[in-house]
């Protein structure tokens, strides 16, 4: 069993190009390609964060975040591999930049292994994310997990 895993979630390095949706603040669709951003870790759609008193749908304002970076522009990924759930990770870029550090750089995405140094501008900054109180989103999808 830990060999056919060795080979499915082996990196292949293909590269995708085209024309992406966002899923949501860390998965894009291109083509027929779910692909999740390499080292970023965004809240879930239905994640609710803070500012003050204000409570906001963080999620949906990843998603849009992600979404104004690729909305009808050309993107190039590289595959790393395929996550748990059987998606390509992949690094992407738009126009030469680097999407997943644009993510969090502009404080809507947490690093997740990458971006640790853009993670500490944006936390100093109190960008998108770090402007109020939140839940990292591995912790939130333990406390509210998919499915019976």
């Amino acid at each position: 069993m830990a060999g056919c895993a060795a080979v499915f979630l082996t990196p292949s390095e293909r590269i995708f190009e085209g024309r992406a949706n966002a899923t949501d603040g860390d998965s894009i669709r291109l083509e027929n390609t779910r692909i999740r951003l390499k080292g970023i870790d965004a809240p879930e759609l239905d994640q609710i964060c803070r500012r003050g008193a204000q409570a906001y749908r963080c999620g949906e304002h990843a998603r849009d975040a992600l979404l104004s970076l690729v909305i009808g522009r050309p993107i190039t990924c590289k595959a790393a591999g395929r996550d748990k759930y059987r998606r390509t990770l992949a690094v992407c870029t738009v126009g030469g930049v680097d999407i997943g550090s644009r993510m969090v750089a502009s404080g809507w995405a947490v690093s997740y292994g990458d971006y640790m140094s853009e993670q500490r501008q944006a936390e100093r900054r109190r960008e998108g994310l770090w402007a109020g109180t939140f839940e990292l989103p591995r912790e939130w999808r333990r406390a509210h997990p998919i499915g019976p």
